[in-house]
C-alpha cells in the first residue's frame, strides 16, 4: 500500500483543513454567513467594497450610525421548478452581514452606495477638518 502522505507533514495537513474550513465564507441552509468586504482610503473617501454575487440592491441594507457600518443582505431560495428533479443545490439562500466600525474622520451623513456585478461600492467621504490642510511658510 503506497504511503499518500510521504511528503505531507501534519503541520499541513492540519493547515490545509483550517484554509478547507474558512475557504467559503456563505453558510448553507438559511444560517447566517460572514461578508467578506474590503476597506481603503482615498484622498476623499473611505471606501468599502462587499462581495454580494447574486444579491440585488432590494435584498440589501446598508446603514451607518454612530460610526459603525451595518450591511446586512438576503436572499430566499428560488421555488423549485416542478418538472425538475435536483441532483444538486449548491447555490447560497439565506443572510449575510457584517459591522463595521468606520474610521472617525468619515462624515456619515454624505454617503454613496452602488451594487454593480455582485460587488457594493460603498464611499464614506472624509470630513473636511480631516482633510490634509497644505501649510505655508512665510
Amino acid at each position: 500500500m503506497p504511503n499518500l502522505m510521504r511528503n505531507t507533514s501534519i503541520h499541513d495537513v492540519f493547515n490545509r483543513m483550517l484554509e478547507d474550513s474558512f475557504a467559503r465564507p456563505f453558510t448553507h441552509d438559511g444560517e447566517e454567513g460572514i461578508l467578506p468586504v474590503d476597506i481603503a482610503q482615498t484622498e476623499k473617501d473611505v471606501v468599502v467594497r462587499a462581495s454580494l454575487p447574486g444579491y440585488r440592491k432590494e435584498d440589501v441594507d446598508l446603514r451607518i450610525e454612530k460610526g459603525v457600518l451595518s450591511i446586512k443582505a438576503s436572499k430566499q431560495r428560488e421555488t423549485e421548478v416542478e418538472d425538475e428533479k435536483y441532483y444538486r443545490r449548491e447555490r447560497f439562500m439565506g443572510s449575510v452581514s457584517r459591522r463595521i466600525v468606520l474610521p472617525g474622520i468619515v462624515q456619515n451623513d454624505a454617503s454613496s452606495a452602488e451594487l454593480v456585478d455582485g460587488v457594493l461600492t460603498l464611499r464614506v467621504p472624509i470630513a473636511e477638518a480631516n482633510k490634509p490642510k497644505q501649510i505655508l511658510i512665510s
